[in-house]
């Protein structure tokens, strides 16, 4: 498979099969994505991963099992893995005060970075993991923490530094009972709508 076809074939599923992952398979995938560039190569994207108990207590946490059943993705909670990818300021921080850094002004500041790095390259690494999942004929699915941010935080002690995109679910999609989301409907923009060559 090329990148291409990942990309081609990559979709939002959610509905999964409960099957879980084959063992070492998470961390394999993890491994990968954490390869993707980082500002300065200060690597400062990590990852909290999630499988078995782990994922229960997400979705407890987020999605509390009174408000489950107006949930319009049942099948998403199914998902066997959540893997969270957050970028970690401080480490930008600190690279950006090294020597061959010192003339750009950002290691003084979080506020010194018009664009967080942090979260670009967290990004980043979410994507990829999303296309190496579909390159092992997996399923993903990309969402947000939203409001939930803080409880996440807490619930998996996470240091109240790092900062979250989102989450990613991983698993094999089910077969059948899946609902798809009205955005699938929404056609593709055109090239020529959004290339802008030589001026907007």
């Amino acid at each position: 498979m090329t990148v291409s076809d990942a990309l081609r074939d990559r979709r939002s599923c959610r509905s999964f099969a409960t099957t879980p992952l084959a063992a070492g398979a998470l961390d394999d995938l993890v491994d990968r994505a954490r390869r993707t560039p980082t500002a300065g190569n200060c690597q400062g994207v990590e990852f909290l991963a999630l499988e078995g108990a782990d994922v229960s207590a997400y979705w407890d946490t987020t999605l509390p099992p009174d408000r489950r059943g107006a949930f319009p993705w049942p099948g998403l909670v199914n998902a066997p893995a959540l893997v969270l990818a957050f970028g970690l300021p401080g480490r930008y921080l600190d690279r950006y005060a090294e020597p061959d850094k010192e003339g750009t002004s950002l290691g003084g500041s979080a506020t010194a970075w018009p664009v967080p790095y942090w979260l670009t390259d967290a990004a980043f690494a979410a994507m990829a993991l999303q296309l190496l999942a579909v390159e092992a004929g997996l399923g993903c699915c990309f969402f947000g923490l939203f409001e939930h941010e803080e409880a996440v935080r807490e619930r998996f002690g996470v240091p109240d530094d790092a900062r979250a995109i989102g989450t990613v679910a991983l698993g094999h999609p089910a077969l059948v009972g899946g609902r798809t989301s009205a955005s699938t409907a929404r056609p593709r923009r055109p090239l020529d709508e959004v290339l802008h060559r030589g001026t907007w």
